[in-house]
């Protein structure tokens, strides 16, 4: 797939700009009281520049390996530069798309992440299944995301502008936008859906400051974050034009004097993936279309399980040569 130049920018300063003010925030609920049993095999999903995954490798004893994926190979070649000589033999970055559904075997991770990229899944709740398929059996899931009330000021601006001009069509598509911001209680409910116990949250808020609208508009993480979407909400060619004009007018005109000033809402959704009763099988097959049954067979083996077809050995991972990564994914 040909390399855009907003793909290799947005790598590029990714770290110094938008790390710092969004991912991070996010990570640090991710990362508390994060407890990983020895030899950890750990999913990132959506890893971009690698991280929480570097910080999660530092938690981990030498037999621990984790796996991060991401679908931009931008992001993927910093996350392998910071890595160094881990790239490969502890930490192995894949360049994957995680929907529809994952490409892994069910019941491998110990632990399954997604730092402030469940909003960018068309269905997060589809996702969140599939974050729980691949998890062991005792394996925990943990997700971030915006949740309700992120940029609440912003968009309380947008809706203002429409209605002054009449965009009950630009209106709608505004309220369906607004859905990949839900209340962290649709979260918790999505992962116990999934079939999780032990399901918690935690959130967090804090403040984007901005000093007039073009810094705002400008700003990488809204420029390469939300930006595209508010402007397919506006319309096309003068549509657009006059809504932004509009709005960056309404900005500059309320918060003249100060800082435009929007709220983050942070959430942070962990589970756990329930023990399997003796004598019962870890994977119910009628739950799952024909076409959404993962690879592999189930057998009960005196109480316990075995996925047949699938290698899951860690010593494949020990042979790979440091310097080179394989072709196809290990597990």
């Amino acid at each position: 797939m040909k390399r855009s130049y907003k793909e290799d920018r947005l790598a590029k300063i990714y770290d110094a700009e938008i790390l710092p003010i969004w991912s991070r925030r996010f990570g640090k609920l991710l990362l508390r009281d994060l407890a990983l049993p020895p030899k950890a095999m750990v999913l990132d999903v959506g890893c971009g520049t690698g991280y929480p995954a570097l910080e999660i490798l530092q938690k981990m004893d030498a037999e621990g390996r984790i796996i991060a994926i991401d679908a931009s190979s931008p992001m993927l070649d910093e996350a392998r530069l910071k890595a160094g000589r881990l790239s490969g033999k502890r930490i192995f970055f894949r360049s994957e798309n995680a929907a529809p559904k994952l490409a892994f075997a069910t019941d491998v991770y110990d632990l399954v992440v997604c730092n402030a990229g469940l909003d960018e899944f068309d269905d997060p709740e589809r996702a969140i299944k599939e974050f729980a398929r691949v998890a062991k059996p005792g394996g925990r899931v943990a997700v971030t995301l915006p949740v309700a009330g992120t940029f609440v000021e912003f968009y309380d601006l947008f809706r203002e502008v429409l209605g002054k001009l009449d965009r009950q069509d630009a209106i709608d598509r505004l309220d369906a936008h607004l859905t990949r911001f839900p209340p962290v209680e649709q979260v918790e409910a999505w992962l116990e859906d999934a079939g999780l116990v032990d399901v918690k949250a935690e959130w967090d808020t804090y403040s984007l400051l901005f000093k007039s609208s073009r810094e705002f508009f400008f700003a990488p993480v809204i420029e390469y974050g939300p930006l595209g979407e508010w402007k397919a909400i506006a319309g096309k060619g003068q549509q657009m034009q006059d809504v932004f004009w509009h709005l960056k007018a309404a900005i500059d005109a309320y918060f003249a004097g100060g800082s435009f000033a929007v709220t983050v809402n942070v959430g942070a959704v962990r589970g756990r993936k329930e023990q399997v009763a003796e004598g019962r099988l870890l994977l119910d097959r009628d739950a799952y279309d024909e076409d959404d049954r993962p690879t592999g067979e189930v057998e009960l083996i005196t109480g316990d399980f075995d996925i047949v077809g699938e290698q899951k050995k860690l010593e494949q991972l020990d042979g790979v040569d440091e310097d080179e990564e394989p072709d196809e994914p290990i597990l």
